[in-house]
């Protein structure tokens, strides 16, 4: 019986360095410090299989599809604004 890899990287593509980036302005950089500190609690609190099963495909890809999210929202919400203003 042959034990199958696991290649799931929880992590990817996530910077967890606590050093400051030098294209990163101290308010980027305090809150990428806020959001690893919250992702690290929920890993902890979780555990592998409780994050797996959460971010199937990393927290990365999962940020990214919630900043989407709200930047559409945004344009969505401005351009209702600028509509009724006219």
């Amino acid at each position: 019986m042959t034990k199958e890899k696991d290649n799931y990287k929880a992590f990817a593509g996530l910077n967890l360095s606590n050093a400051r980036g030098e294209d990163e302005t101290y308010e980027q950089y305090k809150s990428r410090l806020r959001t690893n500190k919250k992702i690290m609690k929920l890993y902890k609190t979780l555990g592998l299989d409780g994050f797996k099963e959460i971010f199937p495909n990393g927290v990365h890809e999962a940020l990214e599809n919630s900043a989407k999210e709200i930047y559409e929202e945004n344009e969505k919400a401005s351009t209702e604004t600028l509509g009724e203003a006219k």
